[in-house]
């Protein structure tokens, strides 16, 4: 009996330790200190990649998803898919209440001055009376297009239109342009069927344009447009957002914007 006890009691304590052994094991592959970001492909996952081997010295593995469209990262972010996003300026948040419910800026990178493109025109005085002109079709972006045009005189908006200024908030086009709605990352596409296009500059970029020499007009570099990293309400203070932030906005990444994208790209800090 005692001999049949002290087997019993063998094979438990086998199985327990089997079993702690495995919890071990699968909490040691959960890797706790990843942080992953959601990012569009041009600059900001560009950033993200240049700093990886610089977070992995700190114990972080930085793990970069790609979107190409401007909503799926807010809402893989709410969802608890990505840990934070890098694509965005503040009034594109808070242009969703939403979104602004439940997520917060952690800390601004750089300005993407925007510009107006064309294929077929190389100066804005050469853009005709029913000029074609594209537009983004998101409130924060199409209304940045149109305050772009206004300050180089090309059309006038009514007072206090503001940062989401509409074709309808137009109250003087002498040239009569038109202007078409596309989601941002299809405008670079439309150039050949439109007299001109107000394009972001991350896909400016992506399409192999360099904003300073081939914009017909472009932002200053005093733009509100601020690209921010973003997280879920309360997690701005975690250690790994910050770790981040000390490590994106370092010396070398800001030598890497000046010398990778021309005046394209630049930094805030």
């Amino acid at each position: 009996m005692k001999k049949r006890i002290f087997i019993s009691l063998f094979i438990a304590s086998v199985l327990l330790v089997g079993f702690s052994q495995t919890v071990m094991a699968r909490g040691s592959s959960d890797n706790t200190s990843t942080l992953t970001v959601g990012a569009t492909p041009v600059p900001h996952a560009e950033l993200l990649n240049l700093i990886k081997n610089d977070l992995a010295t700190q114990g972080i593995t930085l793990r970069v998803v790609e979107y190409t469209d401007y909503v799926q990262p807010n809402s893989a972010l709410i969802s608890g898919d990505i840990d934070a996003n890098f694509f965005q300026h503040i009034p594109y948040l808070e242009s969703n209440t939403d979104w602004t419910s439940r997520l917060s800026s952690a800390f601004g990178v750089h300005i993407e001055p925007f510009g107006l493109y064309s294929s077929k025109h190389g100066n804005i005085s050469n853009l005709p009376n029913n000029a074609t002109i594209a537009i983004p079709n998101d409130p924060t972006n199409g209304g940045r297009a149109l305050l772009l045009l206004q300050s180089n005189g090309l059309i006038t908006l009514r007072n206090g239109a503001g940062l989401e200024a509409t074709s309808r908030d137009i109250t003087s086009n002498p040239k009569n342009f038109r202007f078409i709605e596309l989601e941002a990352a299809l405008l670079p596409r439309s150039l050949n069927d439109v007299d001109a296009a107000t394009i972001n500059g991350n896909f400016a970029l992506q399409a192999g344009f360099n904003p300073i020499n081939d914009a017909l007009i472009i932002e200053g570099a005093d733009s509100p447009y601020v690209n921010i990293v973003v997280v879920r309400k309360g997690s701005e203070q975690d250690p790994k957002i910050v770790a981040l932030k000390n490590t994106l906005l370092s010396q070398r990444v800001k030598d890497f914007i000046n010398r990778s994208y021309s005046g394209g790209v630049i930094s805030i800090f």
